[in-house]
């Protein structure tokens, strides 16, 4: 899941947290690499002005890889943001999902530019829609016109029974019950709904559930050990700091949930290390065939101050000592994250655990700590 509307105030000042507690800035290992000071005041301030309780940031490039922290992992206990910590990843779930459908657009199972009814009979049709006029590259691009889902789901009715399950089918059927948001192709709008359906899709073709082909696919083969879907399990494994969010003044740990709620859209779990290991092999075609590839990195522009642009799965943003990033952020109840590669060898992953934030402040610093800590990496070769 993405980004949601709802706002929250600063969490350090409410739970009464000493600056050294909730501010300072921590490096658990370095491997030859520089210090990054303008990483580590932005880390500061996420944890200070911005209102988190902790953030951990690992930054990877030719000199080796280098984890930075600020704040706390638990505000009961105080303890720190472990190296190897585990969280909910939110959207970047979405690379997962993008990346296994189009495994399957390369063993010739579908088709891109082919209609979503081809595959999908009768699953989107009626107020509006026709499952013969939105493709499978428009659900992975959010150019499809669906509405999200998420638009009819509240905090207080997450809150209300967290560990509640989420039907995908039914989560689909509350966007389809809105008219569409512009017909299919002709605009871009972010919806959760979309990876619901390419979820579907790829139990469709494949006879597993969607998890399992991402264990199958990508887990498994990049060994990745922080990593998992978790279906149903209200829990996170291993080491893991808690989830907060913010209701009034009060701040309130929403680490255990049911993560149904995301599906497909943004329920996995993962880790730092797991995450940049993942964007290198993607971008550098571990995981996907030049020509579909090249389709990931399609981008549509997303129209906003951001200046993302949205490819199949992945986005692109610019950074400000030049060229792009690639890679996807994510957002659900308790965790914020970002992750990203450069196509020179560098990558980071940046996870903050309040969400939603208080206000876009902890979203604008999030990115910043990210680009600042590319920007001071070192590239393996020169910049394309």
């Amino acid at each position: 899941m993405r980004r949601y509307a709802y706002v929250f105030g600063a969490i350090c000042a409410t739970a009464a947290l000493t600056l050294s507690a909730c501010g300072a800035a921590n490096t658990f290992h370095t491997a030859v690499s520089p210090s990054y000071p303008d990483v580590r005041t932005i880390l500061q301030r996420l944890t200070t002005v911005d209102g988190a309780p902790g953030v951990l940031l690992e930054v990877h490039d030719v000199r080796g890889r280098t984890v930075l922290s600020s704040g706390v992992a638990n505000l009961e206990t105080r303890a720190a943001m472990a190296e190897d910590s585990r969280f909910r990843i939110g959207s970047m779930s979405k690379m997962f999902v993008a990346t296994v459908v189009l495994q399957l657009v390369s063993e010739h199972r579908v088709e891109l530019d082919a209609p979503i009814e081809q595959y999908l009979p009768g699953m989107i049709q009626g107020n509006g829609y026709d499952g013969h006029a939105i493709t499978v590259r428009q659900l992975l691009q959010h150019t499809s016109g669906l509405p999200d889902y998420l638009d009819d789901l509240s905090l207080d009715q997450v809150l209300k029974d967290p560990l509640a399950h989420h039907d995908p089918l039914d989560l689909v059927h509350l966007a389809l019950a809105h008219p569409p948001t512009f017909p299919p192709g002709t605009g871009w709008a972010y919806s959760n709904t979309n990876y619901l359906l390419a979820a579907i899709l790829i139990e469709k073709l494949t006879g597993r559930p969607y998890g399992e082909e991402i264990t199958q696919r990508i887990i498994a083969p990049l060994g990745l050990p922080d990593t998992s879907v978790p279906g149903d399990d209200s829990t996170i494994p291993g080491d893991h700091p808690q989830g907060y969010i913010k209701q009034g003044t009060a701040a309130t740990d929403l680490t255990t949930f049911n993560p149904s709620i995301a599906g497909a859209s943004g329920s996995m779990i993962s880790s730092a290390a797991d995450l940049n290991k993942l964007l290198d092999s993607l971008i550098t075609g571990g995981l996907l065939h030049s020509p579909e590839l090249q389709e990931m990195m399609k981008t549509h522009p997303t129209a906003d101050s951001s200046q993302d642009a949205y490819g199949l799965g992945l986005q692109s943003t610019p950074l400000p000592c030049g060229g792009l990033y690639w890679g996807h952020d994510g957002g659900i109840q308790g965790f914020q994250t970002l992750g990203a590669t450069t196509t020179d060898g560098r990558r980071a992953t940046i996870m903050a655990n309040l969400y939603p934030g208080e206000t876009q402040t902890q979203d604008t610093d999030i990115r910043a700590a990210l680009a600042a800590a590319l920007c001071a990496s070192t590239p393996s070769k020169a910049n394309p």
